[in-house]
């Protein structure tokens, strides 16, 4: 293959990652599956705030920081699974495998698309509000706005992550890492490495990514 044709298929190829295929028939439904990066912080920001001032005006603050941590803790393990039990679970035809695309399968095959890298407010919004409300039926109201602030801090976490690693090459030894895993989750192999703010809980269940073993060059006989 010549330069100029390598240069086409880098540029096709790059085409094809960034493109925004339409998701829906429907003009309001396909303009809700896109999203600017800075929503989640403009809707969420104000949300973790409100819940803070209001556990603070109840609680002590050791006791709103413990709780903090706790609803980051319960974020990390969300993330892990949600990704790896709903975003791939995968039926191979009918409606079941039209689901999978629209919620992942889109992402896996656009995977630098920049308007579909953080969750639209149409999927955060009411799954924000059903954990909320969860927490609020087991730990009461108090409890419940630092645990569910800490939630969303983890949330805002994953999605700025998630758009930064796959648009910009980070230059410190963490960012690095983040970044290779997530590219060996889409282009080497997506059954590992679903933890994406937090790796660790691939090496706890087992499923982090594997680099892909170098082939031994084949010496010709003679």
């Amino acid at each position: 293959m010549s330069g100029t044709e390598r240069e086409a298929a880098n540029i096709s190829r790059s085409d094809v990652l960034r493109a925004s295929p339409r998701m829906f028939d429907s003009r309001v439904l396909d303009l809700l599956s896109r999203v600017h990066p800075s929503v989640p912080l403009i809707i969420f920001v104000p949300a973790i705030v409100v819940l803070l001032v209001w556990a603070l005006a109840y609680i002590n603050v050791l006791a709103v920081v413990g709780l903090l941590a706790g609803g980051y803790g319960l974020w990390t393990l969300f993330e892990y699974w949600l990704h790896r039990i709903i975003f791939h679970f995968e039926p191979q035809d009918g409606l079941g495998a039209r689901m999978h695309w629209i919620i992942h399968g889109v992402h896996h095959e656009h995977p630098n698309d920049p308007l579909r890298l953080v969750m639209p407010p149409a999927v955060s919004m009411p799954l924000g509000a059903l954990v909320l409300a969860t927490l609020y039926e087991i730990f009461g109201a108090h409890p419940a706005a630092a645990l569910g602030a800490g939630f969303f801090t983890g949330y805002l976490i994953y999605d700025m992550l998630h758009y930064y690693v796959h648009h910009f090459y980070p230059k410190g030894r963490l960012g690095r890492m983040l970044r290779e895993r997530h590219m060996r989750h889409h282009f080497q192999d997506d059954t590992r490495g679903f933890g994406i703010s937090a790796p660790y809980w691939d090496e706890v269940f087992g499923t982090s990514p594997r680099p892909r073993p170098v082939e031994p060059p084949v010496r010709s006989k003679g």
